[in-house]
C-alpha cells in the first residue's frame, strides 16, 4: 500500500489566540495515531498560510487547521509555546477542522503538531513552527501576589492585585485561567473577584496543616482585553504551620484556643461593651505588634481614653485587636467592658502573642456586634459560604459545585 497521503490539511493563521493555563487541546494530547503503522510525512499535504521567514503572525487572530479533500481527516492537533503552554482548541466531529478557542501569546514561538488519517487508516504527521509579533501599542497588566513568602496559619488567603482594572467577564476568565495555585497536600479551591483589581484565593475548607502552596501566573504575553496584555509575574511560595483557632464566646467571656483540633488553653477575656460590641465571625490574624497606642479618636469613641497597649494581635483593618488589658482584669471572665477589642491579662496576652502567627484564626460568637464582613476590613474570607464564594469566580460561577475536568487542571491545587 502506498503511504502517499490522501489528505490535504491547511493550517491557517487568520486567527491566532492566546493559550492560557495548562489546558490541552479538545481533541486530546496524544502525539500520534493509535494505529501501529509508522506515520507518513505529511509535508506537501499541509499548507501554512501564516507569514513565513522573518515575518511574524498576528496574535490577535485565531489558529485554524483545515483538512481538504474527501478521503482524510484530522485526528489530533497540539500547539505549545516555548514555555510549554498549550493552546486550547476544538476539533470538529468529522475531523475536518480544528480551531483555537483562546488567544495566543504575543512575542512567543509556537510549535504545532498535526496528526492526520487517510481513508485507509494510515496515519500522517506534520510539525510546524511560527512566531507571533508584539503589538506596537498595548497596555501592560501586572499581577502582584500576596502575602509575602513565608509561613502562615491555615486561614491565610492568597491575593492577586492587578495593576489595571479588569471588568469584562471574558477578560476576567482569561486572567483567572492563568493564575495557578497548587498545594501539597492537594485541596479544592477557587479565585473570587473582590473587585476589578483584586482577587482572593481560598480552599473550600482551611488549608491543610504543614502544606506547601505555590502560586504562579501564565499571563506573560497573553492578551487580556483591547490593547491589554499580561506581563511576567513573580511566583509566590508559602507554607502553613499548625491549625491554631481561638474561639471567643462574648456571652461567657472566655476564649478557648485549639491547636490541630485539641484545646491548649482557656482564657478569661472581656470584649466590646454595649455600643462597641465586638464583631461576630471568623477573622484572620493580620499582624502582631508588641506595643500600640490606642486612643478614643481612632474609633470616634465619645468617652476619652489614651492607652499604650502591649502584646497586640491585630485582626481587622479598623483596629480590632486581641491584647493585654491589665486595667480590666476584674471584668475578664465576667463582663464586657472594652471598646471592641478582646482584652486579657498581660500574661495571657503574652502567651497568645507568642502562640499565634499571621493567618491563624480568631472567631467571635454570641456577641451583640455586627457580623465580620467578608471583605473591606481585614480578611473575613471564611465568613462567606463556599457556594457563594464560587459565584465570585469568572470560571465557576453558574456551574455545579466542583470544577469541570478542564478547569480542575487550572484551578484546583495539584499534588
Amino acid at each position: 500500500m502506498s503511504h502517499s497521503p490522501r489528505i490535504r490539511t491547511v493550517l491557517s493563521c487568520t486567527t491566532l489566540v492566546a493559550a492560557l493555563g495548562a489546558g490541552a487541546t479538545a481533541c486530546g494530547s496524544s502525539d500520534g495515531h493509535p494505529l501501529s503503522a509508522k506515520p507518513y510525512d505529511a509535508a506537501g499535504q499541509i499548507a501554512f498560510n501564516s507569514p513565513v521567514g522573518s515575518k511574524k503572525a498576528d496574535p490577535d487572530k485565531p489558529l485554524e487547521v483545515t483538512a481538504q479533500g474527501k478521503d482524510g481527516r484530522i485526528t489530533d492537533v497540539t500547539a505549545t509555546d516555548a514555555l510549554g503552554r498549550y493552546v486550547a482548541g476544538e476539533l470538529s466531529a468529522d475531523g475536518a477542522r480544528w480551531h483555537s478557542t483562546a488567544p495566543l501569546a504575543a512575542g512567543a514561538q509556537y510549535t504545532v503538531r498535526v496528526s492526520t488519517e487517510d481513508d485507509e487508516g494510515s496515519p500522517g504527521r506534520k510539525v510546524l513552527t511560527f512566531d507571533t509579533e508584539v503589538p506596537a501599542e498595548k497596555k501592560r497588566l501586572h499581577v502582584t501576589f500576596g502575602p509575602e513568602a513565608g509561613k502562615y496559619g491555615v486561614g491565610q488567603p492568597v491575593t492577586a492585585t492587578l495593576s489595571t482594572p479588569v471588568k469584562d467577564k471574558e477578560a476576567r476568565a482569561t486572567v483567572e485561567r492563568a493564575l495557578k495555585v497548587r498545594s501539597v497536600p492537594a485541596v479544592e479551591g477557587a479565585w473570587h473577584w473582590v473587585d476589578s483589581e483584586t482577587l482572593h484565593y481560598r480552599p473550600k475548607e482551611y488549608w491543610p496543616i504543614h502544606a506547601t502552596i505555590n502560586v504562579s501566573s501564565n499571563l506573560e504575553g497573553i492578551k487580556v482585553g483591547d490593547r491589554l496584555w499580561g506581563t511576567e509575574t513573580k511566583p509566590l511560595k508559602i507554607t502553613t504551620g499548625d491549625r491554631i483557632e481561638a474561639v471567643t464566646d462574648a456571652s461567657s467571656h472566655w476564649m478557648t484556643v485549639y491547636r490541630n483540633g485539641e484545646q491548649i488553653n482557656s482564657i478569661p477575656v472581656t470584649t466590646g461593651k454595649p455600643g462597641y460590641s465586638t464583631r461576630n465571625g471568623v477573622k484572620v490574624v493580620l499582624d502582631k505588634e508588641y506595643s500600640v497606642r490606642m486612643t478614643s479618636a481612632s474609633i470616634g469613641a465619645s468617652d476619652f481614653y489614651d492607652k499604650q497597649v502591649y502584646y497586640a494581635t491585630r485582626v481587622t483593618d479598623s483596629g480590632e485587636y486581641v491584647h493585654a488589658a491589665p486595667w480590666s482584669t476584674g471584668s475578664q471572665g465576667n463582663a464586657n467592658t472594652s471598646h471592641g477589642c478582646t482584652g486579657m491579662s498581660t500574661g495571657n496576652a503574652a502567651w497568645f502573642y507568642e502562640t499565634v502567627r499571621q493567618g491563624d484564626l480568631v472567631k467571635v460568637v454570641n456577641s451583640y456586634g455586627e457580623d465580620m464582613p467578608t471583605f473591606g476590613n481585614g480578611l473575613g474570607d471564611w465568613n462567606m459560604s463556599w457556594q457563594n464564594w464560587r459565584k465570585g469566580s469568572a470560571l465557576l460561577s453558574g456551574t455545579k459545585e466542583g470544577p469541570s475536568a478542564a478547569d480542575a487542571a487550572r484551578l484546583r491545587p495539584q499534588v
